[in-house]
């Protein structure tokens, strides 16, 4: 039996296309609800959030009364996407496009795998990562974007343009991809990618506010946030809540959040916090001596981190960005990120227990709902210390005291006297 086992392990190693596609038909049929995942059903946004602004969007506006549409104006296109697959009803169609989103890229990852100075343990990270988060995966656009940023970061290495566009691109459906800019080499690779993503984004974001009113909209509904249930500050108003705190947790600005006394004062925390960490990598790209072929995906690694550990709201489905950057820094053989890379993998797969298998837990700041976000965070936090170290030691420290070549002196001829 131990042979079979074996042999079976070792078959699957070596066909990762496999592995790929079992886990992916598990996840659809999680989001088809052939299997039944515990916990709140994650397709409810389709359903009722994602369609709803389908229908006022077909119409030629923005949601503008709509204080969830907290997106940049070129999220339009994935919640319209569905549209392409008109044989299908909108949740069924939007799940569809996920899958195709997924394995595209997969598909990126392992060519870039087989290519010289390459790794193939960045398609092993996606296909491990995505299922971890469970049926949210597919069940939100993040995955879409996702695929653009990564997209962007593989051909950005020799196409500094094609990153720059992408990146822009990316920026106007969720603002993040922008950190994908945040390693690119100095000089003439920097002005083109950043330049290029400049004009990009401006261009499609004047494209926008002319085709349709509404597009800046969700500027306001966005800085209206507060602090979300799940983010690093809020684990205070969990302990808070057992030592007599009076605030609440409620429906707010489309996420559950804390409302009451002190909750402003962390969330403001957070957000020095954020710039803080902007500085850090400010000083890192000033500093950075030496960038590497993995640089450019390690820096955006760690910036995308960051962002995400220290911002007010931590939704499950921001887990997949990190999931596709961390993959990308693994397809580089000259990447040191793998420690960050697996904390966020085992991070991912504790967010799917937080929400949705217990996530009544967590709303009711139980034991086990604390512990699961302890964990979570904690875990996010280990991997933003252990990559900002590893992308400093690699581009600062090591090239400073790398000792000076040297070259070597050919020796003088030697002059031989005749001997008498």
């Amino acid at each position: 039996m131990t042979g079979v086992l074996g042999t079976a392990a070792e078959r699957a190693r070596n066909n990762p296309l496999l592995i790929w596609g079992l886990t992916r038909i598990i996840l659809l049929l999680c989001v088809f609800k052939v299997v039944t995942v515990p916990g709140p059903d994650v397709t409810s946004d389709i359903e009722q959030i994602y369609q709803g602004w389908y229908e006022v969007l077909k119409t030629g506006t923005y949601p503008l009364d709509d204080v969830t549409w907290q997106y940049p104006p070129l999220a339009a296109l994935a919640i319209l996407s569905p549209a392409l697959l008109p044989f299908l009803g909108y949740s069924a169609a939007f799940f569809v496009l996920s899958f195709l989103c997924d394995a595209l890229v997969f598909g990126l990852l392992t060519y870039a795998g087989r290519r010289r100075g390459r790794s193939p343990h960045g398609a092993w990270i996606w296909i491990a990562g995505v299922p971890l988060l469970g049926p949210t995966a597919y069940a939100r656009y993040d995955l879409m974007v996702t695929a653009v940023a990564v997209t962007a970061l593989l051909a950005g290495l020799s196409r500094p343009r094609v990153l720059g566009a992408l990146a822009g691109f990316g920026a106007m459906l969720k603002v993040w991809p922008a950190l994908l800019l945040a390693g690119t080499p100095r000089g003439r690779a920097t002005f083109r990618s950043w330049s290029t993503a400049a004009g990009a984004a401006a261009g499609l974001l004047l494209l926008c506010v002319l085709a349709a009113p509404g597009a800046l909209a969700f500027l306001t509904f966005q800085r209206e946030r507060g602090l979300e249930l799940e983010s690093l500050g809020a684990i205070v108003f969990h302990v808070a809540r057992h030592l007599g705190w009076d605030g609440m947790a409620m429906m707010n600005y489309g996420s559950i959040e804390f409302l009451g006394p002190y909750v402003s004062t962390v969330a403001s925390v957070l957000m020095l916090l954020t710039v803080a960490a902007f500085g850090w990598l400010l000083v890192w790209r000033l500093r950075a001596r030496t960038f590497t072929t993995s640089t450019p995906a390690d820096a955006a690694f760690v910036a995308v981190l960051l962002f995400t550990t220290t911002s007010r709201v931590i939704s499950p489905q921001y887990m997949i960005w990190l999931v596709g950057l961390a993959a990308v820094c693994m397809a580089y053989r000259a990447s040191r990120m793998r420690r960050p890379a697996h904390l966020v993998i085992w991070a991912t797969a504790v967010t799917q227990f937080e929400f949705p298998v217990w996530f009544s837990h967590v709303t009711d700041s139980d034991p086990l709902g604390i512990a699961l976000l302890l964990v979570r965070n904690g875990l996010l936090v280990a991997a933003s210390v252990s990559a900002c170290r590893i992308l400093w030691r690699q581009t600062v420290t090591e090239p400073r005291l790398a000792p000076a070549k040297i070259p070597v002196q050919q020796p003088e001829r030697a002059r031989h006297l005749p001997v008498a």
